[in-house]
C-alpha cells in the first residue's frame, strides 16, 4: 500500500516522533466507533477531534474517545470559558485545514489550544486522525500531547 504523507505525518517526521499509519476505506467508516471496528481496536483507544468556539470567540480542540460525547460544560471549564459550542461544519476546513472525518489534532492551519480526555493516559498508544479520511495515526499519547502542547482534562459525559 502506497501512502501519501499528510501534513500531520510530515510534522511528526520533522519532530522525530514515531507513529504508525493505519489506512482503511473511508467509505466503510464514518464514525470513530466504526473506525475502531475496522482496525480491530478497542473504541476507548480511537479518539476523535472536535472543534469548538468559546464565548470569547477563541477556538479549541477537544480529543475524546470515539464512543464518548463531549460534555460542553466540562470542556468550557477546562479552557476557562463561560460556555462553548461546536463550530458549524462549514467553518472546519477554513479554520483547521481539515475536512469533517479527517480532522487531526496535529498540524491545524491555525494553532488551537488542545485538550485531551484524561483517559488517553491509560494507553501505551492511541489512534487519532492522520489528517485525512481513511487514515489513522497510532501514537504514544505523551508524545502526542507534548507535540500539540495540549493538556489532559475531564471532558466526557
Amino acid at each position: 500500500m502506497k501512502e501519501t504523507k499528510t501534513n500531520a505525518m510530515r510534522l511528526l517526521d520533522a519532530a522525530s516522533i514515531s507513529y504508525l499509519p493505519h489506512e482503511y476505506d473511508p467509505e466503510k467508516a464514518l464514525s470513530a466507533v466504526e473506525v475502531a471496528k475496522i482496525l480491530s481496536q478497542d473504541t476507548e483507544r480511537v479518539f476523535k477531534t472536535l472543534v469548538t468556539v468559546g464565548k470569547s470567540l477563541e477556538h479549541y480542540l477537544f480529543v475524546i474517545p470515539g464512543e464518548k460525547e463531549l460534555d460542553l460544560k466540562k470542556a468550557a471549564k477546562a479552557c476557562g470559558e463561560k460556555n462553548i459550542e461546536m463550530i458549524p461544519q462549514k467553518e472546519l476546513l477554513p479554520l483547521t485545514g481539515y475536512i469533517h472525518g479527517g480532522c487531526s489534532p496535529i498540524g491545524t492551519k491555525k494553532k488551537l489550544k488542545t485538550y485531551f480526555d484524561e483517559t488517553m493516559c491509560l494507553f501505551d498508544s492511541v489512534y487519532v486522525s492522520g489528517g485525512r479520511r481513511g487514515l489513522q495515526i497510532e501514537i504514544n499519547p505523551e508524545d502526542l500531547i507534548s507535540f500539540c502542547q495540549g493538556e489532559y482534562a475531564d471532558l466526557c459525559k
